[in-house]
């Protein structure tokens, strides 16, 4: 009997989805009396099947502020196209303010190779391959916005066929048309 993997630390699995704390920001705010603390959560969750939201919430207490950021993810899902569910159709870039994000597909076996608030998008959407470079800021809400922004470009054949009246058969034999008319031109 097979078991479930274990969730990894800052990791719960819930009853489809999978939420990772990807940050923790402790905030503090001078009052009369002193300082009033309160904290900051960026949670990503996903159904690691193509699915995957983020969130921020601001409470007093770290678990209230866990539980407000998974809720706002769970509201702001999108779906993202998955190639044979593994790994992303094409190469693509995003942004969000001063961060800037390069997510390339990758051969099976690669594995996830990104840094910490992209790794954690990667494996609550089901990626398993993949390579990424964070460019710019390093801030981890605008890495999880420009990686959210790069993989609502992402696209599938079958998308792109729908687009334009095709069938995914002709798309695909107009690339290798094309591509074969490239190497003879190189010739």
């Amino acid at each position: 009997m097979a078991r479930e993997p274990r969730p990894e630390r800052g990791e719960k699995v819930d009853s489809e989805f999978v939420d990772r704390l990807v940050h923790i920001n402790r905030v503090a705010k001078t009052v009369k009396g002193g300082r009033r603390m309160a904290f900051a959560a960026l949670v990503v969750v996903g159904d690691q099947k193509g699915r995957v939201g983020f969130g921020h919430g601001k409470a007093r207490e770290v678990p209230e502020a866990i539980r407000k950021a998974t809720e706002s993810a769970k509201r702001s899902l999108v779906r993202v196209p998955l190639k044979e569910g593994r790994t992303l159709h094409h190469d693509v870039v995003g942004r969000h303010g001063a961060g800037r994000v390069v997510l390339r597909a990758a051969p099976a076996g690669t594995g996830i190779i990104a840094g910490g608030p992209m790794r954690a998008v990667f494996e609550t959407v089901g990626i398993q391959d993949v390579v990424s470079k964070s460019l710019g800021s390093s801030n981890p809400y605008n890495l999880v916005r420009a990686t959210f922004s790069a993989l609502k470009n992402e696209d599938s054949p079958r998308g792109v066929a729908a687009r334009r009246n095709l069938k995914v058969s002709q798309l695909q034999t107009r690339r290798r048309d094309s591509d074969a008319a490239a190497v003879e031109t190189e010739a």
